[in-house]
């Protein structure tokens, strides 16, 4: 379907109009292929066609693919989520957000607080912690530097707008060290005096271990796209099939993955076959008119894991991360604890400008929840703010 899609659009700009550079005819691609298939207007508030006018012109000047993808870049900021993405960069790209980031902002009160730090991260090994209010961000105030991140295409911001473009300027640039000044503190915190661990890879797929001799401990790495987890998780599962609980952690799946691996991870708890996810096909009912949508089905896979189940979720917990979160929930097979998750919206497709070749990703399916949810609206039944007590409380409600 993935592929589909691609080769649809392709063929709508198979050609360089007459007088156009690479540049403006691979922009009106981008432009067209979103404005065809993007699942979510609905919620982006945002006048798609005003972003045309504002940025065309734009286009039409550039003259280098270094230029090109920087202006693709600050389009993007127009969907203000984090599904929404070139797949390249250059050294002077914003990293990309859950996956980029070590800490997370919210706007609260036209205050920048920080609402939580990434385990083991440079955020929080350099001293920043949850409740601290950034004020100034490479020596820039934080409210003015925030800009760069904001839609142009509307006339007023919403907490959401704030909240992603807070985000993106605190994750950084690959090519500049960031200094984050935090009021009441005289001297600026400096996260990238060590190597940026966002941009290196993990040691394991999964780490795993026994809490009080008793309940099964495993989380994911990030490798949810990674289809040597699945060997990985049933040899791990496999011998701790005697354990009394067990505490799966999705806090560190910012990159989301793919169907088959979280089939698989999901299968080895649930004994009969049942519904996970909900699939809205928005491009295809607004071009026939016909509503399409299609629930995607957990198989079982044995042995099965039958003691309880909690899965902790935060803003870490990214795409398909998410999806296996709203799984668990809609087979009533677990406890969700813990944060608000990432929210990227839908399924992303994948798409390559004619010309240039540069491939970008949006969201073209929605996603939702058995129950109708979307899932980037759905919060953890038990919530948890603290993320250092989120394990203590899982071992807790595990013992009852």
């Amino acid at each position: 379907m993935r592929i589909f899609f691609i080769a649809l659009a392709a063929s709508l700009f198979s050609v360089t109009a007459e007088g156009q550079s690479r540049y403006q005819s691979d922009f009106q691609y981008y432009w067209q292929s979103i404005n065809e298939n993007f699942a979510y207007f609905h919620t982006q508030h945002i006048d798609w066609k005003k972003v045309k006018d504002i940025y065309q012109p734009i286009a039409d000047t550039v003259s280098s693919n270094r230029s090109f993808v920087r202006l693709l870049e600050t389009v993007n900021n127009e969907l203000y989520n984090g599904h929404v993405f070139l797949n390249t960069n250059t050294s002077s790209s914003n990293r990309t957000i859950p996956t980029g980031a070590d800490l997370q902002v919210s706007f609260e009160k036209n205050r920048y607080l920080v609402a939580a730090v990434r385990e083991g991260f440079n955020a929080e090994q350099c001293g920043i912690k949850p409740g601290m209010e950034i004020t100034h961000f490479n020596g820039v105030p934080v409210a003015q530097a925030v800009k760069a991140f904001l839609p142009k295409s509307v006339t007023s911001y919403d907490k959401r707008m704030y909240d992603h473009a807070a985000n993106m300027l605190l994750a950084g640039t690959h090519d500049v060290k960031r200094e984050i000044t935090v009021k009441g503190y005289a001297q600026p915190f400096k996260p990238d005096s060590m190597v940026n661990r966002t941009e290196q890879q993990t040691s394991s797929l999964l780490d795993s271990r026994l809490l009080n001799g008793t309940t099964t401990y495993i989380r994911i790495n990030n490798s949810l796209g990674e289809n040597d987890l699945i060997r990985a998780f049933d040899s791990t599962l496999n011998t701790l099939m005697n354990t009394t609980g067990l505490i799966l952690d999705l806090r560190e799946t910012p990159s989301g993955g793919n169907t088959t691996i979280a089939r698989a991870i999901m299968g080895r708890f649930t004994s009969k076959t049942l519904p996970y996810q909900q699939h809205i096909y928005t491009a295809e009912e607004k071009e026939t008119g016909i509503p399409r949508s299609t629930l995607e089905l957990v198989s079982p896979r044995h042995p099965v894991y039958t003691k309880p189940l909690v899965v902790l979720v935060d803003w870490w917990t990214g795409s398909m991360g998410e999806g296996m979160a709203i799984g668990f929930d809609a087979m009533k097979r677990a406890t969700i604890m813990g944060r608000p998750m990432a929210g990227l919206l839908g399924e992303n497709y994948t798409f390559e400008m004619p010309a240039t070749k540069i491939r970008f990703s949006f969201p073209c399916v929605q996603l939702k929840h058995v129950n109708g949810t979307p899932r980037e609206n759905y919060k953890p039944g038990t919530i948890v703010n603290d993320r250092q007590q989120m394990i203590p409380s899982a071992l807790a409600l595990l013992k009852k």
